[in-house]
């Protein structure tokens, strides 16, 4: 392993980020590779909560368990995909985010879709992270 670092940035020839994300990120050589299966807003007992919202704090719940269990934390992440359903309260999301973050962006896709996986599924989340 390399004592490098996971590097952010905007490049200066181009627009600001419309959101709270990085345009690249540069991940050292010889750094570990991480790619979850998207996360969704089912909580510990299997249930699917009904609004998005509620959906949005467990998916975060379970990212942050994921990454736990392989000993990654946010700095690790370079980046993040989000699929939903139906129109994200970007507040709520954001409030979420920045929890986990606290302004140290990855690099990230956002797409609504018609639907996912199964049918009470409103938001799933994919993280890929990289540890030097």
């Amino acid at each position: 392993m390399t004592n490098e670092k996971i590097i952010r940035k905007n490049p200066s020839n181009m627009p600001a980020p419309v959101g709270n994300y990085t345009h690249i990120t540069r991940i050292p050589r010889n750094a570990e590779l991480f790619v979850t299966s998207g996360q969704v807003g089912v909580d510990v007992n299997g249930q699917f909560p009904d609004t998005l919202n509620e959906q949005v704090t467990n998916t975060f719940n379970n990212i942050k368990t994921v990454l736990q269990s392989e000993g990654l934390h946010a700095e690790h992440i370079i980046k993040v995909n989000v699929w939903a359903t139906e129109k994200i309260d970007w507040d709520y999301l954001y409030a979420e985010w920045d929890q986990l973050f606290q302004y140290d962006y990855p690099a990230m896709t956002i797409a609504y879709i018609t639907e996912l996986g199964l049918p009470d599924i409103k938001i799933e989340i994919e993280i890929w992270a990289a540890k030097p």
